[in-house]
């Protein structure tokens, strides 16, 4: 068996590739609106146009509860 794989349940090895697919895959970028957005190393994000870094989540660009301040600071106008 590869090392890594995921074993004892469809369910789970569903999940995991959701993951690896959010991981790999391109967002768009906060400054310059472009589709270049990659994962460079453990939740840091690099758009490739800009070269603007961001801190994000580890397998997602943007997390649930950073979606979530940034909504907040947005209405209070900081």
């Amino acid at each position: 068996m590869a090392k890594g794989a995921i074993r004892y349940g469809v369910g789970l090895r569903k999940r995991a590739m959701a993951v690896k697919k959010e991981k790999s895959s391109r967002y768009r970028c906060d400054l310059c609106g472009k589709v270049a957005v990659k994962r460079i190393s453990y939740a840091i994000w690099r758009c490739r146009h800009c070269n603007a870094t961001f801190a994000g989540g580890a397998y997602t660009f943007k997390t649930a509860a950073g979606e979530m301040v940034s909504r907040i600071m947005g209405r209070s106008g900081a």
